[in-house]
């Protein structure tokens, strides 16, 4: 499985409905697994962005259709990242001259 990052914000229609905002979590968690994504962790933040989120899907096309089922909802925007582990780092750079 391959590591996301995603970092969202929420829209002004999110933020109107900000007490709903745990259940839509535990139902985006459940969206999202029945197409093959896990969401590991959600936090809320501070600053640029109102969320993180780490995620585990088999592939991009995997998440970017979770992420485009989530966005057409309207309460959240995303930045999404591919993220390697540290040990999947040390493997791809341990053939390196």
């Amino acid at each position: 499985m391959a590591t996301f990052i995603i970092l969202g914000n929420y829209t002004a229609q999110g933020m109107a409905a900000i007490k709903e905002s745990p259940a839509r979590v535990a139902a985006a968690r459940e969206q999202l697994a029945a197409i093959g994504v896990t969401l590991k962790d959600f936090y809320l933040t501070m600053g640029e962005y109102d969320m993180v989120v780490v995620a585990e899907a088999p592939d991009n096309a995997t998440v970017a259709r979770a992420l485009i089922a989530l966005g057409v909802q309207g309460n959240i925007s995303s930045t999404t990242m591919a993220a390697l582990t540290e040990d999947e780092f040390k493997a791809l750079i341990a053939d390196m001259p």
